[in-house]
């Protein structure tokens, strides 16, 4: 495990402390659960971007045309 330190404005830290007290949460605990989020969004957008890359716009867009048909009919 790593020990990372950051600097942050007085008002942030006295608010983040806040935070985690009204969720029951050390202030390692959240910052470790919203790097987490941070970076399982960040790998799903890189997912996409490579997915994009080497995608069909054609097709892509027949299956999106195929959804509207589909949402017409319900």
């Amino acid at each position: 495990m790593s020990t990372l330190t950051i600097r942050l404005p007085d008002d942030t830290a006295d608010r983040l402390k806040t935070l985690t007290k009204s969720r029951g949460l050390s202030v390692n605990k959240l910052v470790e659960e919203m790097s987490a989020q941070a970076l399982a969004a960040w790998d799903t957008e890189n997912r996409f971007r490579t997915l994009a890359a080497k995608g069909d716009v054609a097709q892509a867009l027949a299956i999106l045309d195929r959804l509207d048909e589909h949402e017409n009919l319900s």
